[in-house]
């Protein structure tokens, strides 16, 4: 087992804490927030405490959490107890520099929209604006603002009820699906890091089918323990609903190439190197069946 180093909360800073959580819980989407106070003065500020949590009713959660360094709060919480309505704009690699000069600590009343050179597009069903430039922006109105702590770095949770949904065609097909690979979105990670989702960044994975798969625990001991195959490979092995017969491992053990390797001194490692590149195309059936074959199943 992997040795790990263990850390209390209450026994380190917060910004020893604060680092460690944005490092390790990453990457994270970012909310870029427009609010307006009861003056009707504009604020836009970036949030990677950020998600959506439900599709019915539609809701986002960001949290403009009480800054570490003083314990003072952010424009965007004081605005959105003023005026409970927030545009949550989304974030792509395009605007990436603004965004992040958005966030720079402008006094009270300063727009951030002209401060970041982003268009202010006048919302539909609430007073703040939303971002010209972003990809998706979700007008909101804000249900509760939740409170987590009075001390610096305590979060306040934001819940924002989607109203209305902004989404630039270009990034839509002709059956109004949002492309994943056209987006170009980024994440927040620890430190000044980001991460581009975008190129082979981008990956797909099928979700699991129906019936479920029977699991890794059905796999035989054997193919368990490979040094071999990762947990990746068994994962996929173990997406297969059910061990193939006895007579199919006798016939797939009867081909020529099983039984030249057969012969070898290290049957058994070089039948899991096989069945390795069989997964790695995708053939997991005949890769399952090599390793039964090397088990000794036949």
């Amino acid at each position: 087992m992997n040795k790990t180093t263990a850390f209390d909360p209450g026994k380190i800073s917060v910004q020893q804490l604060h680092g460690y959580l944005l490092a390790a819980v990453a990457p994270r989407p970012i909310a870029l927030a427009s609010t307006i106070d009861q003056q009707g003065r504009v604020n836009l500020s970036p949030f990677s405490f950020f998600n959506v949590f439900s599709a019915c009713p539609p809701v986002m959660i960001f949290s403009p959490a009480r800054r570490g360094t003083n314990n003072t709060v952010k424009h965007t919480y004081e605005n959105v107890l003023e005026v409970p309505e927030v545009v949550v704009n989304v974030v792509n690699h395009s605007i990436l520099e603004q965004v992040s000069l958005a966030s720079s600590e402008y006094p009270k009343g300063v727009n951030e929209f002209l401060k970041a050179g982003l268009t202010q597009v006048k919302s539909e069903k609430i007073r703040p604006p939303r971002v010209g430039e972003s990809p998706a922006a979700f007008e909101c109105r804000v249900n509760q603002v939740i409170p987590l702590g009075d001390q610096g770095g305590a979060g306040n949770l934001v819940i924002a009820e989607v109203l209305l949904v902004h989404l630039h065609s270009k990034y839509l097909d002709e059956k109004n699906v949002l492309q994943t690979n056209e987006l170009d979105l980024v994440g927040r990670m620890g430190g000044s890091w980001y991460a581009r989702a975008s190129g082979n960044a981008l990956f797909q994975l099928p979700k699991p089918g129906k019936p479920p798969g029977m699991g890794i625990d059905q796999l035989p001991e054997s193919i368990r323990n490979s040094e071999v195959l990762t947990g990746s490979n068994l994962a996929k092995l173990g997406g297969l609903p059910q061990l193939p017969d006895r007579k199919s491992v006798d016939e797939w053990a009867g081909r020529p190439e099983i039984k030249t390797v057969l012969q070898e001194m290290d049957a058994q490692t070089r039948l899991h190197e096989m069945a390795r590149e069989m997964i790695e195309q995708q053939d997991f059936e005949s890769a399952l069946k090599t390793l039964l074959v090397a088990d000794g199943f036949n």
